[in-house]
Order: structure tokens, then sequence, then C-alpha cells
């Protein structure tokens, strides 16, 4: 019986993770070699790959972002820009979930929950304060003329209606704030909109920089 194991992604991985991206939304473009490289090089604890036997069928990526930067309304492009993760900056306190997919042949066996483990596990080890995201909202586009955005997600917060995406989300212990719209303007099955998430690290400690932070200092001390 094939055991699933979630680990950081590592460069070889690159050509069946886009693979899988490919085959979980064919009608979005997806990313190219070298921006996933790029992800890999710019933040590696941040990057996740999870595998069923030998089989890759997920992933998730992350940066690490200053929250009061991009607080209001943003939207994917902006704040991972355009996928490069180039907004990262070890100054931030929040991690940011940019992506997370999972094969369709492997749904219902937990590997959405090992992926959003694995980034609870790098929230607590960097000292990061919280981990926000803007998750899709696949199954407004089926009452989209009956209801707004916005109604459709209370919605799902009191369990009249489950969506894929957000009735998940709060199983895994995220906070739903709000709607972000024009998030994804090309996902049709959203209509662009996106709900914004929050989870908060019991463990977090204020009075101590981030362990980022602390790599990067004393990088720039051995540098002088």
């Amino acid at each position: 019986m094939p055991t699933l194991n979630v680990r950081n992604t590592r460069l070889e991985d690159i050509d069946a993770l886009v693979r899988l991206q490919t085959l979980v939304y064919p009608s979005i473009d997806a990313w190219d070699r070298d921006r996933v490289a790029h992800q890999i090089e710019v933040f590696p604890e941040g990057q996740f790959v999870a595998f069923y036997g030998n089989r890759l069928v997920g992933c998730a990526s992350s940066l690490v972002i200053l929250w009061d930067e991009w607080a209001e309304e943003h939207t994917w492009d902006e704040i991972t820009a355009s996928g490069t993760f180039d907004t990262h900056t070890v100054e931030g306190f929040t991690l940011y979930g940019a992506e997370v997919f999972v094969s369709p042949k492997l749904r219902g066996k937990r590997v959405g929950h090992a992926l959003y483990e694995a980034r609870r596990r790098a929230c607590k080890a960097l000292n990061l304060r919280r981990i926000i995201a803007c998750g899709r909202l696949p199954g407004y586009h089926a009452v989209a003329e009956q209801m707004a955005i916005e109604f459709y997600a209370r919605k799902v917060l009191w369990g009249d209606i489950a969506d894929p995406v957000l009735s998940f989300q709060l199983r895994e212990g995220f906070r739903y704030c709000g709607i972000m719209h024009n998030y994804l303007p090309d996902d049709k099955e959203s209509h662009g909109h996106a709900s914004l998430i929050a989870w908060i690290n019991p463990d977090y400690d204020a009075s101590q920089p981030t362990k980022l932070q602390l790599a990067f200092a004393a990088t720039q001390e051995t540098l002088s």
C-alpha cells in the first residue's frame, strides 16, 4: 500500500509538478519551469510537494510578506509578483499561501490536509505570526445568478452550501475574513473572486525575531 509523504520541493520535482498543475487547471496557463525554480530559490522552506508512493500528487507554494502592505484589495498577480515570489521579504511575519493543488485521482485521501499541515509546521518553525491565503470559490458559478458572492460565502459558513475549497479550509481551522474581488480574473468558476482566510500561529513568540530574520542578520554579519 503506497504511503503519503510531504517534503520541500526540489528542482527534480518541477517537471512532474507542472504536469500535475496542467491536469488540475486545464483552462489556466501552468507555471513554466523557470518560475518554479525561482520560487524554490527565493524561499525553499515554503514550497512543498506531496507524494503518494513515488508519484507526485500535490503541491503547496508560499512566500513571506508584510501583510499590512496587502491587507486591502489585491490580486494574485500583485501579491506574488506574477508567481515569481519577488515580493517575498524576510522582514515579514505572514506566511502567504500562493497555491495548492491536488491530483483529482487522490481527492479524499487527505493530501490537501497533509499540505496544509506542512505549511502550519513551517509557520511555527519560522516563528511567523500567521498564515493568510485567498482561496478559490469554485462552487459559486452554479449559483452566481441567484446570489452575490458575499452571501454565497456566508451560506458556506452557515453550512447551507458546501464549497469544495472554502468548506475544506474551514475544516482546517482557518477563519473566513471576507472576499477579495478580481483576485483571479481568469477563474470563471469563482467569477474572479476569492475568500480571504487566516490561521493564527498559537506558538508565535512576539518577543523574538522570526527565524528568517535571524538567518538574514547572521548572513549580513558574516559579509561585514
